[in-house]
């Protein structure tokens, strides 16, 4: 199981609602992850699809584990963006 905790030291460069993003089931999430940048997609589905550890994921993609916390700051913001403008229609 993943930890969702991490002793990095990196500044959210992206708000994130953690608590909005939560509330986006499953299919909506994988969907999402789907429709995002190919350099985002990895990352996003291994830690919140496949629930695999950043040090695991990080490895795989052969990328720092800051780095990695980024993009799945930057691709929660994206998809509260997306799922936000979605729900306002």
């Amino acid at each position: 199981m993943a930890n969702d905790t991490f002793d990095l030291d990196v500044t959210a460069e992206h708000p994130i609602d953690d608590e909005a993003f939560a509330a986006i089931d499953r299919d909506r999430l994988v969907a999402e992850i789907a429709a995002l940048p190919s350099d985002l997609r990895a990352g996003m589905t291994g830690i919140l699809v496949d629930g695999r550890t950043y040090s695991d994921v990080s490895q795989e993609l052969g990328i720092r584990q800051p780095e990695l916390v980024r993009v799945i700051q930057r691709g929660k913001a994206i998809i509260l963006r997306r799922t936000a403008q979605a729900d306002e229609r």
